[in-house]
């Protein structure tokens, strides 16, 4: 657009915002007093509604939560106690694995100590894989 043409759309819509104005008070069923008051009035409906609403759905919201609350600590203290077992059960697994260990070591060096003068260990890899 040329700068003649960009003049002549800031001229036009200056001249209409102008013309907007004058029509808006010639025409306008209440004084500017009025409009503002009745402008007023429903901002300050619009922000009570607002404020109701939120108070409304801010204890809804807080009275299901405290519906859910004895669901929630009953979950809680279940997933506790699953916990607890299966710790339970890995120490005794992890107990009842040391002992076979201890038990095969001392297995292992009673034979070796005393049987195994003389003998001759031969160790032998699989040429089949591990997970056949």
């Amino acid at each position: 657009m040329s700068a003649k043409g960009t003049l002549g759309f800031i001229a036009g819509s200056i001249v209409g915002v102008a013309a907007g104005v004058a029509v808006g008070i010639l025409v306008a069923p209440r004084s500017g007093k009025e409009s503002r008051a009745l402008a007023a009035d429903a901002i300050n409906d619009a922000w009570d509604n607002a404020r109701d609403s939120y108070e409304r759905n801010s204890a809804l919201v807080n009275d299901k939560f405290d519906a859910m609350r004895p669901t929630i600590s009953a979950t809680t203290d279940e997933l506790r106690a699953k916990v607890d077992r299966a710790r339970e059960r890995m120490d005794l697994l992890r107990n009842s694995l040391s002992e076979a260990v201890a038990n095969s070591t001392a297995a292992v060096h009673q034979v070796v100590d005393h049987e195994g003068e003389g003998a001759h260990i031969e160790v032998v890899e699989s040429t089949e894989p591990a997970n056949a």
